[in-house]
Order: C-alpha cells, then sequence, then structure tokens
C-alpha cells in the first residue's frame, strides 16, 4: 500500500498526532521499564539458598539472661533435640538465610589492610552444614575438637589471645571464587580483624547471606566453629523430611518446654515461611508494576480506539468516495490498520529513546542496573499488538461504511 496519502493525510491532524505519539512513547517507556524491573524482582525472589530449605525448621526463643551454665543449658537443649523421632540433624545458628537477623564481617586478605577486601555474611553455631544441608565440594567440615565457646574467643580478642588463632572456617565456593580467583582456597587465610584470622578448611557449594539483597554479593559467607550459649543470639535448627514437620515442630516445642518450663519461644517456623516473608515486597512491587502495565496499556489502547473511531465519524464521505471508486472493505481496513500502525511505530520509536533515559533515571537515583536493550522491542510488540487489536473494531466500521454515502451532503 502507497503510505503517502496516509502521510498527507497525518499532516492535517499534527496536534491529535502529537498527542497519541506522546501517549504511546510514554506507554513504551513504562513498559520496557517495568517488564525489566518485574525481572529483576523474580530473579531476585528466585535467589537460591544453599540449603535444604524444605527440610528445615527454626525455633528461636526470647532472650535470656546470661548465667554462667548458659553453654551447658544449650548442649542440654541439643541433646533433647536430636532424639525427636523423624529429626535428621540439629544445629544452632545465629542467624538463616533470608532471615530476621543480619551478621556480616569484614573479610581482609592480610591483617595490616587500611580498606576490607570484602563484606560477607558471618554464620557462628554448631553443626551447621550437616543441618543447613550444605553441599561440601571441597576440603571438610569441623572436627568436634574444633569448636570453641564465643565467650573464650571474645576473651582472646579483649586480652590479645593470638594462641587462639587461627580459628578453621568453611567458605562458600563463590566467596572463595572472589579472593582467589581460579585456585585453591584450602589451607589459605582471611582475616576479620587485625587479630581475628580464620584458615578455610571447607568450601560448600553456596549459603546466601541473611541480607541478601545484592544478588552479585548474596553468596559471600562463612561458617565459624564458635558455641553460643542459650540467650538472645542463638536460633535451633532441626532438619527433618518435609512430611515430618508439623510432627516434629510440636515435638520441638515441647521438649524444650519440659528442659526450661519459663523459657518463652517467639518463632518457631519452616525455613519456607522465612522465605516467603523475606520476599513478600517483591512479590508486591512485581504485581503493583504488573497492575501499571496494564493501566498504562489499556488507557493507550482506549485512545487508540476513541482516536480511530473520531477519525472513521470524520471521513465517513472520504471512505464511501473511495469505496464508489472500487476500494473493497479490504482496502479500507488496510489503509486504517497502515495509518494506526505508522503512528504506533514513530511513538515507539519516540518511546524507546525515552525508555532508556529513564533507565539511565534509575540508575542515578535508585541504583538499578542499566536497562538492557533486549527489552526494548518487548514493549514495541506489546503497543503494536494493542494498537492493531484497538485499531480493529473502528477500522471494521469504516469497512462497512456503503459507497451510497459518497452521494449525500454533508
Amino acid at each position: 500500500m502507497d503510505i503517502l496519502p496516509i502521510l498527507k493525510t497525518l499532516r492535517r491532524h499534527k496536534v491529535i498526532l502529537w498527542l497519541l505519539t506522546i501517549e504511546i512513547a510514554l506507554t513504551c517507556a513504562i513498559v520496557c521499564n517495568g517488564v525489566f524491573l518485574i525481572t529483576q524482582r523474580l530473579h531476585h525472589m528466585d535467589m537460591p539458598s544453599g540449603i535444604a530449605e524444605h527440610d528445615l525448621l527454626l525455633v528461636r526463643q526470647a532472650p535470656i539472661k546470661p548465667s554462667p551454665d548458659r553453654y551447658a543449658r544449650a548442649r542440654e537443649d541439643l541433646v533433647a533435640l536430636r532424639q525427636i523421632p523423624g529429626v535428621l540433624a540439629v544445629g544452632m545458628t545465629n542467624q538463616v538465610p533470608f532471615g530476621w537477623a543480619s551478621s556480616n564481617g569484614n573479610v581482609m586478605l592480610k591483617p595490616t589492610q587500611a580498606h576490607r577486601t570484602l563484606g560477607a555474611g558471618t554464620y557462628w553455631g554448631e553443626n551447621l552444614v550437616q543441618a543447613f544441608g550444605l553441599h561440601l565440594i571441597a576440603g571438610r567440615d569441623f572436627a568436634p575438637g574444633e569448636y570453641v565457646d564465643a565467650s573464650t574467643v571474645i576473651h582472646a580478642l579483649a586480652t590479645g589471645g593470638d594462641q587462639l588463632f587461627p580459628l578453621p572456617t568453611v567458605i562458600t565456593h563463590a566467596l572463595a571464587e572472589r579472593l582467589w580467583p581460579h585456585q585453591n582456597a584450602l589451607g589459605k587465610l582471611i582475616y576479620l580483624s587485625p587479630q581475628a584470622s580464620m584458615r578455610v578448611v571447607g568450601v560448600v557449594a553456596g549459603l546466601a547471606r541473611s541480607n541478601a539483597y545484592n544478588t552479585a554479593t548474596a553468596q559471600y559467607s562463612l561458617l565459624a566453629p564458635l558455641r553460643f550459649g542459650a540467650g538472645k543470639d542463638q536460633i535451633y535448627l532441626l532438619r527433618t523430611r518435609p512430611q515430618d514437620r508439623r510432627r516434629v515442630r510440636a515435638a520441638a516445642v515441647a521438649a524444650l518446654k519440659r528442659i526450661d518450663p519459663e523459657r518463652v519461644i517467639t518463632h518457631v517456623q519452616t525455613f519456607d515461611e522465612v522465605r516467603d516473608q523475606f520476599f513478600q515486597n517483591d512479590r508486591a512491587m512485581a504485581g503493583m508494576l504488573v497492575g501499571v502495565i496494564v493501566a498504562v496499556l489499556l488507557v493507550t489502547g482506549l485512545g487508540i480506539v476513541g482516536l480511530a473511531s473520531f477519525w472513521v465519524g470524520q471521513r465517513r464521505k472520504q471512505i464511501g468516495i473511495r469505496r464508489a471508486l472500487g476500494a473493497t472493505r479490504a482496502d479500507i481496513l488496510r489503509y486504517f490498520q497502515t495509518e494506526n500502525f505508522l503512528i504506533v511505530t514513530f511513538g515507539i520509536i519516540v518511546g524507546m529513546v525515552l525508555a532508556y533515559g529513564l533507565s539511565l533515571l534509575l540508575m542515578q537515583h535508585y541504583e538499578l542496573p542499566r536497562l538492557p536493550l533486549s527489552y526494548l522491542p518487548i514493549g514495541a510488540i506489546a503497543l503494536w499488538l494493542i494498537g492493531q487489536l484497538a485499531v480493529l473494531g473502528p477500522a471494521l466500521r469504516a469497512a462497512a461504511v456503503p459507497p451510497v454515502v459518497a452521494t449525500r451532503s454533508v
């Protein structure tokens, strides 16, 4: 079809054309960036934790006043929990991936560094490799004799007891590759402070940090053989089969209450529940963005329908003349669809430039990654489809105009 007559007609409606073009351009910018942000949220929600997620129960109690027997009380709790039928492993930790508490440390390769090499999630506790269900890909787990009471470490750091260090540590593969790319990490030293050194004895496939907001650093984690006494910071981990979790959950609470009827247990959760809570804001944002995209596409579609209907009403006599001169219904239908396609395409071109500019603005103010160019065709295809569907009804009405209209007076 010759598009020159269409372009000449559009020049006589410059104001309406520009208004529709701006609407389409804004919609294109919103759709491209919105789809990209939704993809980012979904990718973030799909972040691996590295642990046996569906096998874990977490038990946390209210803070207990420190006492001399707190380590003995913690060991008594662990023994009681291990005896519950269906429990595969029991451990104690200061935090869990995507959890409510966050413990991070500065990791250095030399004790004299002025600035840290990176920050990593620091997991302190007992039997974490087994309780979390971590996949050990190099080295070994901690030996029973390597566990140290937290108070002993604190005292050593305060008094300069260097004989305690280096402590053994198990680190994630991502952390090992970041610190020593393409090298064997086993036996290497890291420093959490100039006094606190740790020697790598094992590497696990993955373990997400508690505050895993940045996907690039989410797997930077390390484990240390540090015992906790019964107090405010510890979380009991119970690994069991998914079908046994409800029974083990009730049995764990009962076992801990038998040891100390006055203790207050604040949380008994599956890890699935913990993960669900952590990512609820991501789900809400993704849902909100879907709503915004649907709304702007609907408004744009209605705008196209309204404009096309207006132009069909204005051109009824012109359409009748064309029909009288031999134009078929298919010709009229194709004319309006081509006209709309040109308008939408022009709006898309402007919208792609606007979408990239909006992406740069979001990068500057919200620390978001740059919009990949591969997302631009998504907005274009969506608008082309919406445009063709929106104009179809008015175009069919135009195609139904009979040739006799050409003989009527305006």
